[in-house]
């Protein structure tokens, strides 16, 4: 029986993308207009141009030193990536109630490059703190933006994986 979803082995030739955490503690590669304030809320807009590897938030987010917290519905976090699957270490807010979210890629629904996590439109539900498989696409793998909408407050988003 082969490994699948998040189980299946890294495809390590096309993985550019490091793992990445959300928390101001390890958080490389952030881009923000106003710069990352901890431990407070804060509006973000989301900034225009990512380079690969850079990332950023945009919604009224509190990031703290592991993980970042959406106070608000309708925030994202975006991310410049090159890898052949994305996984996002997620989890409801304090209250545990779950939060809807949907994924872009390149602004467009992921079709069949959707992770184990989510469908064909790119919609998911966080139904607690775990490893979210967000995508996994066939060759060729290319730079691509990579985009999450959270349409419920509370979400907790920790760290990318890339394999």
């Amino acid at each position: 029986m082969s490994a699948q979803g998040v189980e299946a082995a890294a495809d390590t030739v096309n993985v550019v993308s490091p793992e990445t955490y959300i928390g101001y503690e390890r958080a490389d590669n952030f881009l923000s207009p106003s710069g990352m304030i901890v431990n407070k809320p804060r509006v973000y807009a989301k900034a225009g141009s990512l380079d690969i590897n850079q990332w950023t938030l945009s919604g009224n987010w509190t990031v703290e030193k592991e993980s970042a917290s959406l106070n608000a519905a309708n925030g994202g976090i975006t991310f410049r990536f090159h890898a052949r699957d994305l996984h996002l270490v997620l989890g409801p807010g304090a209250d545990s109630k779950l939060v809807r979210f949907r994924v872009l890629i390149d602004g467009k629904a992921p079709g069949a490059a959707h992770g184990v996590d989510i469908d064909a439109e790119g919609n998911g539900t966080i139904v607690g703190q775990r490893l979210y498989q967000l995508v996994r696409q066939d060759e060729p793998i290319g730079d691509q933006t990579f985009q999450i909408e959270f349409l419920d407050p509370g979400a907790q988003a920790f760290a990318f994986t890339f394999g």
